[in-house]
């Protein structure tokens, strides 16, 4: 009777569990240096940025970098865990883009967050959890950065710095 029992129990959890990873969000890889969930919308950069490093700017990504000196947030091209990265707008990125520092790799890669990053509505609605970035300037000042790919670090896109919380 007792090994009935210990077998009823064993299958009833067995199914919780299941039922507990069904109902969970999974984390999908984008290779060896990027992980990420979807979400059922793109969301902006800039909100989602604002919201995990606690800078409240508004506005287009680009015009974070000025509205930062105007609202004396400390800036710089040193990256450091919970700044904020400012890329310049460009062809390909007309509004700029924000991502947030997880971490420090090495001299010339760090790990961010960030939102709304790709070319298509599924490509944007993927939150990266983390993405390495490289710096890729010519004077080692994080002036011109290559984003993970999928399979190897895409095209250098250009960067103002880094805005630091107070």
């Amino acid at each position: 009777m007792n090994v009935v029992r210990f077998w009823q129990h064993t299958v009833v959890v067995c199914c919780f569990l299941l039922v507990l990873v069904g109902c969970s969000t999974a984390s999908e890889s984008a290779g060896p240096y990027a992980t990420y969930y979807k979400v059922s919308a793109p969301i902006q950069c800039v909100p989602y940025a604002r919201d995990v490093s606690g800078i409240d700017l508004r506005g287009n990504a680009y015009t974070w970098w000025d509205q930062a000196a105007q609202n004396n947030y400390p800036r710089g091209n040193k990256p450091a865990p919970g700044a904020v990265l400012v890329l310049r707008n460009t062809g390909k990125l007309r509004y700029g883009h924000l991502a947030v520092v997880n971490r420090i790799v090495s001299a010339r890669e760090i790990d961010v967050t960030h939102s709304n990053w790709g070319s298509d509505k599924n490509s944007r609605s993927l939150i990266y959890r983390s993405m390495r970035v490289q710096d890729v300037s010519p004077k080692n000042d994080w002036s011109l950065l290559r984003f993970w790919n999928g399979k190897s670090f895409g095209a250098p896109y250009p960067a103002y710095g880094f805005i630091y919380k107070t």
